[in-house]
C-alpha cells in the first residue's frame, strides 16, 4: 500500500471521529436532556433539587448513576461548623443580611430562611424564576441553590456562581439554620 492510500484513510478515520464528536456537542446543545441528565422532584434523597442534575448510567456499560449536581449535605449538617459557615457568610454579606430584623440589600435578608417559604422575604422583588417555585428552603434546596444559583433557578437575578465546595455549603446552610428563634430539626 502506497503512502498516498494510507493518508487517505487516516483523514477519513479522523474525520469520521471529528463528524461524530461534534454531533454529540450539537445533540447536548439542542436536548440537555440527550447528555444524560433528567429531572424529577427531590423526596429526601437529594438525587435532584429543582437545577441540580443526576447523570444515569452509562448506556450498557452498567456503571453506577453519578450526581453532577451538589453533593448531599444532610450527613455533613450536623457536624458542620457554624463559625466556619459565618465566616464563609462574608461572600454573602455584600448582598444579604442574617441577621433578626436585618434589612434586604441587593438580595433579600434571609433571618429565618431554613424552612421558609421560596421567595417570601417582605419588601423583596424576586425575579420570576424564584417567584415561579413551589415548597420552601429546605436542606436539600438551599444546598442546589448554593451549589449552583442559576442552574437553580434559571433567569435569578442573583449574580454568584456558587460554592463548589460541600463543606462550606454545609457550613452556610448550618449558620443560616442557627439564625432563626427556632431552628428546622436536622435531616
Amino acid at each position: 500500500m502506497d503512502t498516498m492510500k494510507l493518508n487517505k484513510i487516516a483523514a477519513a478515520i479522523l474525520l469520521a471521529g471529528v463528524v461524530a464528536m461534534t454531533t454529540g456537542f450539537v445533540t447536548r446543545l439542542i436536548h440537555p436532556a440527550a447528555g444524560g441528565g433528567h429531572q424529577g422532584a427531590d423526596h429526601g434523597d437529594e438525587k435532584r433539587v429543582l437545577g441540580a442534575y443526576v447523570q444515569e448510567a452509562a448506556a450498557g456499560h452498567g456503571e453506577p448513576a453519578k450526581p453532577a449536581g451538589p453533593e448531599p449535605v444532610a450527613a455533613l449538617l450536623a457536624s458542620a461548623d457554624i463559625a466556619a459557615g459565618e465566616k464563609a457568610f462574608k461572600k454573602c454579606a455584600a448582598c444579604h443580611s442574617a441577621d433578626k430584623g436585618g434589612s434586604n440589600k441587593v438580595g433579600p435578608a434571609l433571618f429565618g430562611v431554613v424552612g421558609n417559604d421560596i421567595a417570601t422575604a417582605a419588601g423583596f422583588a424576586y425575579s420570576d424564576s424564584l417567584t415561579a417555585l413551589p415548597g420552601n428552603w429546605t436542606y436539600a434546596s438551599l444546598n442546589a441553590f448554593l451549589y449552583k444559583p442559576k442552574e437553580f433557578a434559571k433567569g435569578t437575578k442573583m449574580a454568584f456562581a456558587g460554592l463548589r465546595k460541600t463543606a462550606d455549603r454545609a457550613n452556610i446552610i448550618a449558620f443560616l439554620r442557627a439564625q432563626d428563634d427556632s431552628p428546622e430539626p436536622l435531616p
